[in-house]
This record gives structure tokens, C-alpha cells and sequence, in this order.
């Protein structure tokens, strides 16, 4: 594998300080919205956040993940049909009282009407193992590599100003079934993609401080 010089410029403590200062700032504003406008989004945007996702690291520099995106109206449908479907068996029947005592602050339920409103959905799969040549390939870190890109991909929506949502329907085998994945794609997350309604409103939450979050030995 051939190397080359890394593309970063040193920068002093006060203008590292400032950045980091800057995108804190930026980053804190970022909420899950579950109400979005049908407003378009160009597709340009879409490209450009998934490779931007796509340039996390990852085990060995494998990338075990696929980004399967939809807009299609029709496929939408489908997708909510069948999350609603099993979000409202795991609400009435499955979910334990803890968590839905944790949820009912948030005001959520098995209706998902913003897998349909949201101009675009992008669905993460992980791949469990790789296909080269007929012959299965060991990945490694699959769950940490798509997890760390999916970070990188809500920043990148972000960022560009639009808004999104991690939703993870339980079970979400349908998905695999619905975009015709392979047998080595499994369902990691679905995210909606778009504006946000008008004079949206998101829940007051309180983040946790440094002191509570991290520990400096």
C-alpha cells in the first residue's frame, strides 16, 4: 500500500482553542427532529454527507457499511407500514415500563409519520462480512466502524442545515427485505433526512457536564 504526506497544518494553541470552541458551539445546536416538511432536499446534498460518512474510520479500512437511500414515495410507505407495524407490537406488548416511562417525556409512540414526510431516508446497513470473488472476507470492528460513520454522517446533515432523526425500529429485518439487501447487509439504522416543519419544537434537554462525562488522570 503506497503512503503519503499527511495534509495538516500545524496551527497554534489559540486558533485550536478557537475551533474547537467554534464547533462546540455549532455542534450543540443539533437536535432530532421527528416532524419534518416535505420540502425538497437536492439529491447533491445527500451525496455529499454520505461520503462524507463514508470518510470514518474503520477496521482496517474495510468500510463495512452500505448507505441505501430512498425517496421514492412509494417505497416510503412501505418502510412505514412495516415499522409502525412492529413499533406498535413493541410499544403495546414488548417494551418494558422503564423504558416507556424514559420515552414518554419525548412525547413518542409507534406512529412514524416522518418516514414518509422526510424527503429522504437514508438507511444504514452494516456488513457482517465481505464478498470479494465469491469468498466470503472476515470484517472486523463492524459495529464500531459504522457506528463512529454514523456519527460522522448526523454531523455532516448538520452542519449542511438540515435535520435529521436516528430511528431503530425493533426488529428491523423488514428493511433487508424491502431494499432487497444481501445476506451479508444487515439493518443498523434509519435516518431521516430533511427540513424541519415550521416553528418545529424539540424537547429542553440538559446534556451532561465535562466533570460528568470524562476523567483526566
Amino acid at each position: 500500500m503506497p503512503f503519503k504526506s499527511l495534509e495538516l497544518k500545524p496551527l497554534p494553541g489559540y486558533e485550536l482553542i478557537n475551533r474547537s470552541s467554534t464547533f462546540r458551539r455549532q455542534l450543540a445546536t443539533r437536535r432530532s427532529v421527528r416532524h419534518f416538511s416535505t420540502r425538497e432536499v437536492p439529491m447533491e446534498v445527500i451525496e455529499n454527507v454520505i461520503m462524507t460518512a463514508s470518510s470514518a474510520p474503520s477496521g482496517a479500512n474495510q468500510q463495512p457499511w452500505k448507505f441505501v437511500v430512498v425517496r421514492d414515495p412509494k417505497v416510503k410507505r412501505e418502510i412505514r407500514a412495516a415499522a409502525e407495524k412492529e413499533e406498535k407490537s413493541f410499544y403495546e406488548h414488548r417494551a418494558p415500563d422503564e423504558w416507556l416511562a424514559e420515552l414518554a417525556p419525548l412525547g413518542t409512540d409507534w406512529q412514524k409519520p416522518f418516514l414518509e414526510d422526510a424527503p429522504f431516508l437514508i438507511i444504514v446497513f452494516k456488513k457482517i462480512y465481505g464478498v470479494k470473488k465469491e469468498q466470503q472476507i472476515k470484517h472486523y470492528y463492524v459495529n464500531e466502524s459504522v457506528g463512529i460513520a454514523v456519527g460522522f454522517l448526523l454531523t455532516a446533515i448538520h452542519q449542511t442545515g438540515l435535520v435529521a432523526l436516528t430511528h431503530t425500529p425493533s426488529p428491523m429485518g423488514f428493511l433487508a427485505e424491502i431494499l432487497n439487501r444481501p445476506e451479508n447487509e444487515k439493518a443498523f439504522l434509519v435516518v431521516p433526512v430533511g427540513y424541519p416543519v415550521e416553528d418545529v419544537e424539540v424537547p429542553v434537554l440538559t446534556k451532561k457536564t465535562f466533570e460528568e462525562v470524562s476523567e483526566v488522570f
